[in-house]
């Protein structure tokens, strides 16, 4: 790695040196925004405060815990974050690169969901791809579990520090965090700075979905369940208090933190991975924000049976990542889809041979999560150096996809609902 790896010295009780603090200026988003008074925020400064996070270019310096369980190559490490209440913080992460390379490597930013913390497997799993990368931890803890002084500040429910300032709230040092990694990321001589991606799993995906509005340079990005539009996104089950319960009064969270709000300035390409039965983000929010991304390359990905949780590997993702890297293109694209007069139709470009198809629908209403959703074969055929697929539509039927598959890999039509 770096000659900055080395022996770490009593680190949680002194810290490390903190990045300065910036404070930078960018223009309102919205000129709807009422003007500030005693009694009401400004939305356009706060905006600005978590726009300017892009700013955070510079690597923050790091040292390496000695623990058996460290490798040459795959080391635990502690980072230098930015000051919460006014005091230096420190974020624990696992950062590894291929034992096996030629040249500078691609790396990725690896950002765990709720109750998750710093992956060793997952960092482990991408330097097998032959990919550098960093998992932290964004919660004040190691990947023990156990917090630490200078660890920063543990998240509160569903945007529950709303009203702290914002650069002492959780989501403000989540994202923070997660670009310093970047930065780290690309500061390393294994790396090729260039291509540093991010994937993110449930919380790790509204992070991930928000970092990508904001700082426009990462290669590519993969959210994992998460999305935006959380205030206006139904309760599956009765008294469960979930987004929208939690923030359809949080201004804050809908006019700053909203990953909606920006995603339009999301260019890379982006694979939105997740499941029919997903019980927090369900389908139609999940695909809006696919389709808010500016990206020309914004894929959905809907897995049947994938399950919720903290991810470490999943061939789509390593797929994905190799051929926007690689061939400078995500290895599939739909060129386009429609459902009319009871049939489905979507058409795919892929490098790859496609083997098989299906159609996934629910006649169903409510919470897309807690719906029962059917797989009935659907037909495929090559024409003119594209892929088509089409299937019939069960009367009743009130959202549906396609999914085509090539050994291991799925992909996803764009999602249709009605109701």
């Amino acid at each position: 790695m770096t000659n900055s790896l080395t022996k770490q010295k009593n680190i949680i009780k002194n810290g490390l040196q903190i990045l300065a603090a910036i404070c930078l200026s960018t223009p309102a988003l919205f000129a709807a925004d009422r003007a500030p008074t005693a009694t009401t925020p400004d939305y356009a400064a706060m905006r600005a405060e978590v726009e300017a996070l892009a700013k955070l270019t510079q690597a923050p310096k790091y040292e390496a815990v000695e623990r058996p369980d460290a490798t040459p190559n795959l080391k635990p490490i502690f980072y230098s974050g930015l000051n919460y209440q006014g005091k230096p913080t420190t974020v624990f992460a696992w950062l590894g690169v291929p034992e096996k390379r030629e040249g500078k490597v691609p790396a990725v930013v690896l950002v765990h969901g709720g109750g998750g913390a710093a992956s060793k497997e997952w960092v482990k799993n991408w330097n097998n791809q032959g990919y550098a990368a960093i998992s932290m931890s964004l919660e004040g803890i190691t990947d023990e579990f156990k917090r630490f002084p200078e660890g920063g500040p543990a998240r509160v429910g569903i945007f529950g520090d709303s009203s702290n300032p914002i650069k002492d709230q959780w989501m403000y040092h989540a994202v923070a965090d997660a670009t310093l990694a970047a930065a780290l990321l690309r500061s390393l001589p294994e790396v090729d700075p260039n291509k540093v991606g991010i994937v993110g799993c449930s919380w790790g995906g509204i992070i991930t979905s928000t970092v990508i509005g904001i700082d426009p340079r990462y290669a590519f990005a993969i959210p994992v369940y998460g999305c935006g539009g959380l205030s206006v996104i139904p309760n599956q089950h009765a008294g469960q208090a979930l987004y929208n319960e939690a923030l359809a009064n949080n201004e804050v969270y809908k006019k700053v933190w909203d990953a909606n709000l920006r995603l339009d300035r999301a260019r890379m390409p982006i694979l939105w991975l997740s499941w029919p039965h997903e019980p927090h983000f369900p389908m139609d929010a999940f695909n809006l924000s696919r389709k808010k991304a500016g990206s020309k390359d914004s894929l959905l990905c809907l897995v049947p049976g994938l399950g919720h949780g903290n991810l470490t590997g999943r061939p789509e993702w390593f797929a994905f990542a190799d051929s926007v890297l690689q061939e400078g293109r995500p290895w599939i694209r739909e060129k386009s889809s429609k459902l009319e007069g009871g049939k489905m139709q979507a058409i795919f470009d892929s490098t790859k041979p496609l083997e098989s198809a299906s159609l996934v629908s629910t006649t169903d209403t409510g919470h897309t999560g807690g719906r029962r959703w059917i797989i009935n074969p659907a037909t495929l055929s090559q024409n003119e150096g594209v892929w088509v697929v089409d299937a019939a539509v069960p009367e009743g039927t009130t959202a549906c996809f396609l999914n085509v598959k090539t050994g291991p890999l799925t992909a996803s039509s764009d999602y249709f609902q009605n109701k």
